[in-house]
């Protein structure tokens, strides 16, 4: 690091029509071969480069305000323990809070299961001009919603096979509203936090024995690490199925946080730089105004 765009994709974008295996995805990765170096040492690596790429996503999120033509969602999706409230934290500290909105999506009230299921997450979309961060997303109904069959017995669905056309159908349906997002101004990036077993249960260890971080650790995560597999094999699918050309998937190695933030940070801020965003050219006219202005403002005090 620090990666080029075409690197980025290629070591961690999931191609999208093709099959993604996650066991081919190293979630220690960390690029050279660093073992000459301190953990110190590589933490201030890559906050160095975190700090420049917040500078480019600053300058990046100034100009999609000014512009007020794109809006930006970005979803995060990962395992217990994975790093996403840590990553919103520290990669996002660079965004104007004006500017920049972020959802937590837990467990959906009975309001919302009276609606379809995207119903929730669309109503929390970004406007024009605005970053939407998403902490879990509508893929939850591709991957908890099918590891546990009773969470979907409670979204009151008409009668019907629950197989795999099902699951089909949920996919196309994320894929075209996906599309239709994007062919009206929105940059969609998905990352998941590809966090090995050994590391979830350091962290989990490490929650229970610390006293200040006790209050992160619920029995429930114990109970959901015995469906690892099944979780893998749900988040394989998902991403193999849903990692299009308008909406691509990032697969991001998780095990080391340092690597997972500066890898984030890099990936947003060249794809907003992507968009070829300028600051609004002004018309003769309003360019007559500003020198009105201007004379007006320097003849008094």
């Amino acid at each position: 690091m620090p990666l080029s765009m075409n690197e980025l994709e290629r070591l961690f974008q999931a191609k999208p029509g093709r099959r993604i295996r996650l066991k081919d995805h190293d979630p220690a990765w960390t690029g050279d071969d660093l073992r000459h170096l301190t953990a110190e040492d590589l933490k201030a690596r890559a906050k160095a480069v975190i700090e420049e790429d917040l500078r480019r996503l600053e300058d990046a999120q100034e100009r999609l305000y000014a512009n007020d033509t794109y809006a930006v969602l970005v979803i995060f999706q990962a395992l217990d323990a994975a790093g996403k409230d840590g990553m919103i934290k520290h990669v996002m500290s660079g965004l104007n809070p004006q500017g920049c909105q972020v959802f937590s999506f837990k467990r959906p009230s009975d309001e919302e299961l009276d609606h379809d299921y995207l119903w929730r997450y669309a109503r929390c979309l970004p406007e024009r001009g605005r970053i939407g961060i998403f902490n879990r997303s509508y893929y939850e109904e591709t991957l908890v919603v099918r590891v546990h069959p009773e969470v979907l017995a409670r979204q009151k669905l008409p009668a019907g096979h629950r197989g795999r056309s099902f699951w089909e159908a949920r996919y196309d349906d994320i894929n075209r509203f996906e599309k239709h997002l994007a062919r009206n101004g929105m940059l969609i990036l998905k990352f998941f936090l590809h966090m090995s077993k050994k590391e979830q249960r350091k962290r989990f260890l490490k929650r229970i024995e610390d006293p200040e971080k006790q209050w992160k650790f619920s029995m429930e995560d114990l109970k959901e690490r015995a469906f690892w597999n099944d979780y893998m094999a749900a988040f394989e699918e998902t991403i193999s199925r849903t990692s299009t050309e308008w909406a691509p998937w990032w697969v991001i190695p998780a095990d080391h946080k340092w690597v997972s933030r500066a890898l984030v940070a890099a990936i947003l801020s060249r794809a907003m730089k992507r968009l070829g965003l300028q600051r609004p050219e002004l018309s003769p006219r309003e360019k007559a105004q500003l020198t009105r202005a201007r004379r007006q403002l320097m003849g008094k005090p």
